[in-house]
């Protein structure tokens, strides 16, 4: 289960994002494990000023970022069968940076929007880019999830990528 908040007003210039939001995480949670498609999600859409103070008070860096993952567990957390269903954080995105990648690739908006949401919902269940392996595996595993969802590769126009 996905609960979208909207904190900022900009984001009521695309009002499909929660629908895009849902979508996107469902898949990503159906696509690497059935007992994952049963846990919960937050997803704070916010602006620029909110995710840099985010940034700022998380991890030291004091400026807007796309996307930021909050872990609930760490990725050794233990989560058994018939538990009841598990949090497993929250992610927030921020509309303008979000819209300047967008247009600036040439994407369409909810095809960028549902990259984002799979890239943090991955970071919620232990996934990386802290060296080159960790970013193929993870670049790799949102391509995948993605493709369901009848979007390209994010990466494609990317030099040396696949």
């Amino acid at each position: 289960m996905t609960e979208v908040l909207v904190v900022a007003d900009c984001w009521q210039r695309e009002p499909d994002s929660e629908a895009v939001i849902q979508r996107a995480v469902a898949a990503a949670a159906e696509s690497v494990d059935e007992d994952v498609a049963e846990a919960e999600v937050a997803v704070m859409l916010t602006d620029d000023a909110g995710i840099r103070t985010l940034n700022s008070n998380w991890r030291g860096i004091d400026k807007p970022t796309n996307v930021l993952s909050f872990p609930a567990l760490q990725p050794e957390g233990e989560w058994k069968e018939g538990d009841a269903p598990r949090m497993l954080g929250d992610i927030a995105i921020a509309y303008e940076t979000m819209r300047r990648e967008a247009d600036e690739e040439k994407k369409p908006f909810d095809h960028h929007l549902s990259h984002l949401a799979v890239h943090g919902f991955l970071h919620l269940i232990g996934y990386d880019h802290e060296n080159d392996d960790d970013a193929e595996e993870m670049e790799a595993l949102e391509t995948q999830i993605l493709a369901h969802l009848g979007i390209p590769d994010p990466y494609a126009d990317r030099p040396g990528t696949h």
